[in-house]
């Protein structure tokens, strides 16, 4: 496990240097949601509702809508005026008896670990929440915003539980159940009678969750009989590279005509013909270096036959 928040737990005069784990882990089937003809994932794109245009991340502000429908944007200052805590402690407020925390309010649950150096302490703490029975009642700030918790004690390691605030629960409304009525002496014996048939302790192990169990061999069934989808690889890289290449030209023409005092267009023109001038040169330095060679071979043939010319009149001579 990797460690998600580092901090300590005031405990009176004392601080337990402790680090913070998730204590939960979803294993819930993901889905992907893709095209069904070729398999391409489904992708979305930040379009602005009322001009039709995608909108960078760097331009996306937050919003809170008004109950008549009227939003109030507000800026990263509007937002660095509300009151945070970003402290590295998880102060204990009180403790309380256990049976007074409803566990509906409980909403995360984290392990706390000990530094090396707040072991004793943490060991403390830990002992006194096991003996007294009750819950520390602590306020902590694990990202921005501060939030209630409490500490307990699970299987030797102190467990911190985040807390719904008391508004996030709903009252339970429901017009069936605003009459007084109850069950009979009988009906109420016979359910007795149910409950006490099965009746026994929880064990989790007892219980699986047969929904991801299936889907997994729906899946594994699937690819040992080759019935997957290929899925080409997507076209937007590419897109987007070309894209950036283009507006890069533009603006290399731009920043030429500005020099020149013409339009991109005529850049593009004078780049063009400057290309075809540099072109030619090539060619015409290999014409040049052509004809050099030419002339070059053609006088070493003529100095050759003048030596040979020269040798037969040397050897009559001689004879002569």
């Amino acid at each position: 496990m990797r460690a998600i928040w580092k901090g300590a737990v005031s405990f009176g005069l004392v601080n337990v240097p402790v680090r913070l784990f998730s204590a939960t882990e979803n294993h819930d089937v993901q889905f992907r949601q893709v095209h069904e003809k070729d398999g391409g994932r489904i992708k979305y794109q930040r379009v602005c509702s009322i001009d039709g245009e995608e909108v960078p991340y760097s331009d996306i502000a937050k919003g809170y809508e008004a109950a008549d429908g009227q939003m109030v944007v507000l800026t990263d200052e509007d937002l660095k005026s509300l009151p945070t805590r970003s402290t590295k402690e998880i102060s204990i407020e009180k403790f309380v008896p256990s049976e007074q925390i409803d566990p509906l309010l409980f909403d995360k649950s984290y392990y706390l670990e000990p530094d090396k150096t707040g072991l004793k302490p943490y060991v403390l703490l830990r002992d006194a929440l096991e003996k007294a029975d009750r819950m520390a009642l602590v306020t902590v700030s694990v990202r921005t915003r501060m939030t209630l918790a409490v500490l307990r004690v699970r299987d030797g390691v102190i467990v911190l539980q985040t807390l719904l605030w008391a508004d996030e629960v709903r009252a339970p409304e429901f017009e069936s159940l605003s009459e007084e009525t109850h069950a009979t002496a009988k009906e109420l014996a016979m359910a007795s009678s149910l409950v006490d048939s099965l009746s026994g302790d929880y064990e989790p192990e007892e219980f699986e969750d047969d929904y991801a169990e299936a889907v997994t061999q729906l899946v594994a069934t699937k690819i040992e009989g080759g019935d997957i989808t290929e899925t080409p690889e997507a076209k937007g890289e590419e897109t987007e590279v070309v894209d950036l290449l283009a507006a890069l030209q533009r603006s290399v023409d731009k920043a030429k005509a500005a020099k020149t005092g013409g339009s991109p267009s005529d850049s593009g023109s004078s780049d063009e013909g400057a290309a075809t001038k540099t072109a030619a040169k090539p060619a015409a330095k290999k014409a040049t270096t052509t004809k050099t060679t030419a002339k070059k071979t053609t006088a070493k043939k003529t100095a050759k036959a003048t030596a040979k010319t020269t040798t037969k009149k040397a050897a009559a001579k001689k004879a002569s």
